[in-house]
């Protein structure tokens, strides 16, 4: 279970309330005690590298990210805005958030109580001040005369343009560089920055990492004829490996999208964003959320990385209401794979802060939102959730004409035998039925009391009706359920 923190805004808000500078290095005890509280396995330090001052003047003159700052951060000063921490100017963690010595100290902080580092990766792109821009311009994807997209750095000689990064489907990133993945020398230099990283956390979040495919990288940069061939071998592969050889247990999050997530997994990531699931829920669409989950391998449904909000989306609280935010989450945390929550998620925050702000405007938390995340984490971290071996299960209709089956989502889970928990979540706005078959072993050699741990219902139930007809299911608009079977 990992919590994503915005380094920069969230030191920025423990300094104002403490009435003192706050930096890496003496973050105060009750920030790592909460996570360890709550469950969380890892904490993301979104946001540690260093951003230089192009790439920050090119943010400040994008009009229409000044707005979207502007709406989210009223009264915000050219300072506020601080750049994207994805168009890193160094690998390095800067003076501002407690330098080197300051990221150490975190982590080691984190690791006294048994939690883990991740940190991000940002392969696709450099920043306009990353002194490869003026050291080695032959990593980046580049051609001899201007165009859309592209700029002349300073430190050209002759005719040398470099293509900005992007992602195909949207404007180029003008405070960003294009690395050249079709270029050996430029995997060769990307694979030592990952190795540097990984010495200093225990994983990584690999930003748009579907982007370095082979195949869409080479769709992406068609019209920058390539220096020379592309190289046969995915880079993901080469890369994990040489990581993994000296830190096995080292862990990939790779943000993904367009169906690359299958892939990405085969090429050795141990997660791979579910941002399907993100959008069925988002959306309101419950059987496509089913559908989604029920069409994946089991291997697929593990490696995912479930969530409602991170930095890209908006804050969920802004889309659903409690209620419906109940039962939404415990969709993803009830779920085999890797549960992410975001920094204010578990408040109610609603106003989403572009990346580029150092700064966020205070919210007052939502008592029914806090509530309802102590709720859920503190029973989950009484059941089998996350332990054992945890299944989707499939769902039929109560009877003939009766479509509310596809509101469900029930999650099965065992850790020890021959107990076992139930995640059982009816998405819908209204009551809905099912029956869902079992899988337990041994499910007909007893009878077995079923208890809701998120709430008072309390059921016996013959073992041999459940192996034949499986659990009928009844369950109020939202519902959101975690019962735990005992045999009688």
């Amino acid at each position: 279970m990992v919590y994503e923190v915005n380094a920069r805004c969230w030191l920025r808000a423990l300094s104002e309330r403490l009435g003192e500078p706050v930096r890496l290095g003496n973050v105060p005890e009750a920030e790592f005690d909460g996570w360890q509280g709550r469950g969380f396995t890892h904490v993301w330090l979104m946001g540690t590298w260093a951003v230089g001052p192009r790439s920050r003047a090119a943010s400040w003159n994008d009009a229409d990210l000044r707005r979207r700052c502007a709406e989210a951060l009223p009264g915000m000063e050219q300072a506020d805005l601080a750049g994207s921490p994805y168009a890193v100017s160094a690998y390095k963690t800067p003076r501002e958030l407690g330098g080197e010595s300051g990221l150490k100290k975190f982590r080691q902080q984190l690791s006294r109580r048994g939690l883990r580092l991740l940190l991000d990766f940002v392969p696709n792109h450099l920043g306009l001040d990353h002194e490869w821009v003026a050291e080695h311009p032959e990593r980046f994807v580049q051609r001899g005369a201007p165009g859309p997209g592209i700029f002349r750095p300073e430190s050209a000689a002759g005719e040398l343009w470099l293509a900005h990064g992007k992602d195909p489907n949207f404007p180029a990133w003008t405070d960003t560089v294009q690395l050249d993945y079709r270029r050996p020398a430029t995997r060769a230099a990307m694979i030592e920055v990952l190795k540097d990283i990984a010495r200093r956390c225990d994983g990584v979040r690999c930003d748009m990492a579907m982007l370095l495919l082979n195949d869409v990288f080479v769709k992406t940069w068609q019209d920058f004829p390539p220096i020379e061939p592309p190289p046969a071998t995915e880079f993901w592969e080469k890369a994990i490996g040489s990581v993994r050889a000296g830190q096995p247990e080292f862990m990939f999050l790779a943000e993904a999208y367009w169906d690359t997530e299958a892939r990405l997994q085969a090429l050795g990531f141990d997660y791979v964003y579910d941002k399907r699931l993100c959008d069925c829920l988002a959306a309101r669409d419950h059987a496509a959320a089913q559908r989604h989950l029920l069409s994946c391998t089991p291997e697929l449904v593990r490696a995912g990385a479930h969530f409602l909000e991170n930095h890209d989306e908006a804050r969920i609280a802004s889309v659903l209401a409690a209620a419906e935010q109940r039962a939404a989450a415990l969709v993803i945390l009830g779920l085999p794979g890797m549960r992410l929550l975001h920094d204010g998620q578990l408040t109610g925050a609603r106003v989403r802060a572009p990346v580029q702000l150092g700064r966020r405007a205070a919210e007052t938390p939502q008592a029914e939102v806090e509530a309802l995340y102590d709720e859920l984490l503190g029973a989950l971290a009484k059941s089998a959730v996350g332990r054992g071996e945890g299944k989707v299960l499939p769902l039929r209709a109560a009877w003939p004409d009766n479509c509310t089956c596809a509101n469900f989502v029930v999650v099965q889970w065992q850790a020890g035998p021959p107990t076992f928990d139930l995640v059982v979540v009816n998405l819908a706005p209204h009551r809905s039925q099912c029956y869902t078959p079992l899988e337990a072993p041994d499910l007909a050699k007893y009878n077995w009391r079923m208890q809701d741990m998120l709430g008072q219902e309390r059921y016996e139930r013959c073992g041999d009706d459940l192996q034949n007809q499986g659990l009928y299911l009844d369950v109020a608009a939202h519902g959101a359920q975690l019962f735990h079977f005992e045999p009688l």
